[in-house]
């Protein structure tokens, strides 16, 4: 077999990877508008005594008053409530918008220590049905200790969802996108860019502005003043990890625990697009890349390629671009499909490996596969958000000729799924720059000041060495910017930790409820291996909309 490093198409990647890398460093190495915008923030937040999401306010927005009541009819022990905040913290006794929360009071009230914020990835997760799904995965220590909160950010669900395309318009460009894009895939990437922007203007025109991180950090203080905590502990996955990251920066006196799981690098997420996608791509390929492998040592427990998966790979996307599968709801499932769905599932890690294998041999075989599941509309509120919201917080430049040459360069540098998932539609994360690059709505609520939460309590960072969404060195970045960051690390494919691994486990438990942190270097190594078709007993994710913190093995 020929070893990774001596195969001449991964030379070529890297060759393309280090003019991709050069050219995004360029970008970030002189001081730009951002920058000095950051500064300026910065300055007047040190004279204001906290950050700001945009123009500061001297006059303090109200505090939103809950009236707790059954939710839905459900009776898993949750409240629902509904909290106003203000639409526009430059106008805080404006317009207001409505907030979807919840909780669950703490099991043992005499053992209470306060409030435990559950903040969903995404962006476009429901925080409402993560803290509601998620409460039975939490060990007794924070489900006794902690009233546990959950609530939608704005724009999400509940909190004034988000709209653009409509279903048949979403449905109409997944469907017509290939795993393997032919020449005119850019223009027609740029075409459905301006096309999204545009619906999102004209059917969520009045709230585009406002649905940024920098206000979706002062919506949980209000919520914190609301609920009568001093402090709150709060625990973030994923884009959540962003949004703790700014909560702290802008009331870091106010965090007594916090938990950033598959954190960001955030300065790189919100001035350095072009370079943070890279390395989300990069990122992805390679955990790709290393099942592939196993795939390849491992031809009987994979049951995929009979020891050459990546060309059965590469010719499975072809074949399904050329015949489609017609799925039950009459959509076809083409090689994108086959890549899109992959994208999120290779994130289970390595304990879903032979799954995979499995359902790419059934994909092979035109029958019935997880990964050949269309987005369907359940997910498209999920994904226009996604869009809208990191519109919202990144600020791509606008240069065209920029975007050619970096969205070439990343699909090349990451040849698996690279290719489908820069050249297709708006849907999920480092394919956002054809929409962002054409997105003329102001960003008011978008954070611009510094990361670094000086003076809060110590933030324990946890970073998963094979993450494919959320890069490793992500986790060692913001471990490394914030003022009291504490790195954690999970040896293992993945992404996120928390509950992924019990050593992981029970460090975070004690953190939260003693505050100690675990020892300087701390790597944990205990991830589920590869597990037999017939010991896993939950189904493979085909909905990415549904976020939960899973239950320990």
């Amino acid at each position: 077999m020929t070893r990774l490093a001596d195969d001449p198409r991964k030379r070529v990647v890297r060759g393309i990877s280090l003019v991709l890398i050069t050219v995004t460093a360029l970008l970030g190495g002189t001081p730009g508008p951002a920058d000095a915008a950051r500064a300026t923030a910065a300055a007047r937040a040190g004279a204001a005594g906290e950050g700001a999401a945009g123009a500061g306010a001297s006059e303090a927005p109200p505090v939103p008053v809950l009236s707790w009541g059954p939710c839905d009819g459900a009776k898993d022990g949750f409240e629902c409530a509904t909290a106003r905040v203000p639409l526009d913290y430059r106008r805080p006794a404006g317009p207001t918008l409505a907030l979807a929360v919840t909780r669950r009071a703490a099991a043992d009230p005499t053992r209470r220590t306060g409030v435990l914020v559950l903040h969903p990835g995404g962006p476009g997760n429901s925080g409402v049905n993560f803290a509601r799904s998620s409460y039975g995965a939490l060990p007794a220590s924070l489900r006794d200790t902690f009233d546990v909160v959950g609530y939608d950010m704005r724009g999400v669900a509940r909190s004034g969802q988000v709209e653009c395309w409509d279903d048949a318009q979403y449905s109409a460009a997944v469907d017509g996108a290939r795993g393997a894009p032919g020449p005119g895939a850019l223009k027609e990437a740029l075409r459905q860019g301006a096309a999204f922007a545009a619906a999102c203007r004209e059917r969520s025109g009045g709230l585009l502005p406002y649905i940024g991180t920098g206000s979706n950090a002062g919506d949980i203080d209000l919520l914190r003043q609301a609920l009568g905590e001093e402090t709150l502990s709060f625990y973030g996955r994923s884009f959540g990890s962003y949004v703790g990251t700014v909560y702290a920066a802008r009331f870091p006196e106010r965090v007594r625990a916090m938990v950033l799981d598959g954190a960001y690098d955030p300065r790189r997420y919100g001035d350095l697009p072009y370079a943070y996608d890279a390395a989300q791509f990069t990122a992805l390929d390679a955990a790709v890349d290393r099942f592939l492998d196993w795939c390849g040592r491992n031809a009987a427990a994979c049951g995929f390629g009979e020891g050459h998966p990546r060309q059965a790979f590469e010719q499975l996307k072809r074949d399904l671009d050329a015949h489609p599968v017609i799925t039950t709801s009459g959509r076809p499932a083409t090689g994108y499909t086959l890549a899109y769905r992959l994208m999120f599932n290779i994130n289970a890690g390595k304990e879903i490996w032979p799954h995979l294998g499995q359902a790419l041999r059934s994909a092979q075989a035109r029958q019935a596969s997880f990964l050949l599941s269309p987005p369907s509309p359940a997910s498209f509120d999920f994904l226009t958000v996604n869009t809208a919201v990191e519109c919202a917080d990144r600020l791509y430049p606008s240069s065209r000729p920029l975007l050619r040459t970096l969205i070439a360069a990343e699909a090349a540098s990451a040849p698996l799924l690279g290719p489908p998932i820069a050249l297709g539609p708006p849907t999920y994360d480092h394919n956002h720059a054809p929409a962002c690059t054409q997105w003329s709505t102001e960003r008011p609520s978008r954070f611009e000041g510094s990361y670094r939460a000086a003076g809060s309590a110590p933030i324990l960072v946890l970073g998963t060495t094979g993450d494919p969404d959320t890069p490793y060195q992500d986790a060692v970045t913001l471990a490394g910017t914030l003022a009291s960051g504490r790195l954690l690390t999970f040896n293992a494919e993945g992404h996120t930790a928390y509950h992924r691994s019990a050593c992981i486990s029970t460090l975070v438990d004690t953190y939260l409820t003693t505050l100690t942190l675990p020892a300087r270097g701390t790597v944990c190594t205990d991830e589920t291996p590869p597990q037999p078709l017939d010991r896993r007993t939950t189904t493979p994710e085909v909905d990415e909309t549904h976020d939960v913190i899973p239950v320990l093995h």
